[in-house]
């Protein structure tokens, strides 16, 4: 990342986490009710993620990725103990273990208003790759050819340039441009049995944070991308779109 782009995503980031808490605020308290009202459980829910930083090899100097964990706060969005009986799994559309006021945070995104919280520590960026969970990320990895270069060396994010191009799943807008990619994309050895895996939606995912993480070499490229992403983020929010 170059590194007047470091610094201006830095200043990006304590600006909008600190302007956003504060007007927030109030919704916090609104959404905190809703929540205790609708079902039994604790507000606030911590997952584990992930994100990849770059490193060195001390051995032979190598390039390389490492995980960097951190405790993700969220919305709780889902009943209490949702993964018992699953395991970690993704959420899907139509989700039954999401509750009613989960699945208005969810499709209104209110559930990652917490994480600018993280932000502000410096944890997340306001724009960036979706973090994933720990117990993911090494078969999605195996799965998906270059999947750990969409963190090279930025930081995960609340929002991104895939959350406003598709939808929660990774799905491709109906008509869109990437829609006409997708059979390419998705699953195009057709291997028997491998429609509709959890990789699927995350190869289309992919290819816009690999666009991301390339402007962020020139400010001004990063400048309008981060000005894109961040404008077209309540709009996507008011339209509840991909949830």
């Amino acid at each position: 990342m170059n590194w007047k782009v470091r610094v201006a995503k830095r200043v990006v980031d304590l600006t909008a986490s600190t302007i956003g808490l504060v007007t927030f605020a109030p919704a916090f308290a609104v959404i905190a009710l809703a929540i205790k009202l609708d079902s039994k459980g604790p507000v606030l829910y911590r997952q584990r993620r992930a994100g990849s930083l770059l490193g060195v090899d001390r051995e032979n100097g190598v390039p390389r990725f490492r995980f960097v964990e951190f405790e993700m706060p969220k919305f709780r969005t889902m009943q209490v103990d949702a993964e018992r009986k699953t395991g970690v799994v993704l959420a899907q559309v139509n989700d039954p273990r999401i509750t009613r006021v989960g699945r208005f945070l969810r499709r209104t995104r209110l559930d990652e208003l917490p994480q600018l919280w993280s932000v502000l520590r410096g944890q997340m960026s306001l724009v960036g790759p979706r973090p994933e969970r720990p117990e993911l990320l090494a078969n999605l990895a195996l799965a998906i050819p270059l999947f750990e270069e969409r963190m090279r060396d930025v930081k995960p994010g609340i929002t991104g340039f895939a959350q406003i191009n598709l939808g929660y799943t990774g799905a491709a807008p109906q008509g869109s441009e990437i829609e006409k990619l997708q059979e390419h994309i998705i699953n195009p050895f057709k291997v028997d049995g491998a429609d509709g895996a959890d990789a699927d939606g995350m190869r289309l995912k992919l290819l816009y944070d690999l666009a991301y993480s390339a402007v962020l070499d020139d400010l001004s490229s990063y400048l309008r991308t981060e000005a894109e992403v961040i404008l077209k983020t309540p709009v996507v929010m008011l339209r509840g779109f991909g949830r």
